[in-house]
């Protein structure tokens, strides 16, 4: 059964609304978060219902202000755990991309993918610690560990993530507070690559185990590290790829 509340950003749609759903029936009061209101969200508070527990809108390009959001989330009732799954992915021409263009896509990818988590780790970590202890889950990809053409600032984003979970792993143990993460690969959800349906044949070639992940089955994931069965874990990253990469 859940441990208490949790906030789940980017909880509308994809990963995010399975991890929400799967948290709920677990017993977990699910606050949920999107960058701003729609048909998506409203499916989801219909999903979880009575477990729904706040459910607040920012968008998180304004890293600067995702403490903010996480204040107002603790404002509404205590936190147990952060999910930090909110994520964009905007292809890039490295060399070939305008100056304005490739600022703006470099800005953004990492204020969304890795500034605003930090933000919302720092205020929710340190309200953990006066409560004697909290989760955080860190929504990462495989890119962030092998790198992926096109995608030069998103894997550098989310390696840079991978690597702030594992620092603070160690450095919040003391607190009582576990810091872990998840790494999909392909994974059947609308932030998917474009152009993944033309190269579907390639893609599921290089997965051994013949399919691209669900959202479901990294919803799985984020449950066990959430769990009391994963109390002795902190810093770890599990890959979630159908076997198609190690490190």
């Amino acid at each position: 059964m859940g441990q208490g509340r949790v906030f789940v950003t980017g909880s509308s749609r994809g990963i995010g609304q399975a991890i929400a759903v799967r948290l709920a029936k677990e017993g977990w009061q699910v606050a949920l978060h999107a960058s701003s209101p729609g048909e998506e969200m409203e499916k989801v508070r219909k999903a979880i219902g009575k477990q729904v527990k706040g459910v607040y809108y920012m968008d998180l390009s304004h890293a600067d202000r995702a403490g903010e959001l996480l204040r107002r989330v603790l404002e509404d009732g205590p936190l147990n755990a952060l999910v930090n799954n909110a994520g964009v992915y905007l292809p890039l021409d490295f060399v070939g991309a305008g100056e304005a263009s490739f600022k703006a896509n470099w800005h953004r990818t990492f204020a969304v993918n890795f500034e605003a988590p930090v933000f919302l780790m720092r205020a929710a970590c340190a309200a953990f610690a006066k409560a004697g202890g909290g989760k955080v889950l860190n929504v990462a990809s495989r890119v962030g560990f092998r790198g992926e053409p096109g995608a030069a600032m998103y894997a550098a984003s989310k390696a840079a993530l991978i690597n702030v979970t594992r620092s603070l792993a160690a450095e919040l143990a003391p607190k009582n507070i576990q810091v872990f993460g998840v790494a999909p690969g392909w994974t059947e959800t609308a932030m998917a690559r474009s152009g993944m349906e033309e190269r579907l044949d390639e893609i599921l070639a290089g997965i051994p185990l013949g399919r691209m992940a669900t959202p479901e089955d990294c919803a799985a994931a984020v449950s066990f590290l959430l769990s009391p069965e994963a109390s002795y874990l902190s810093g770890v990253v599990i890959d979630v790829n159908g076997a198609s990469y190690f490190h």
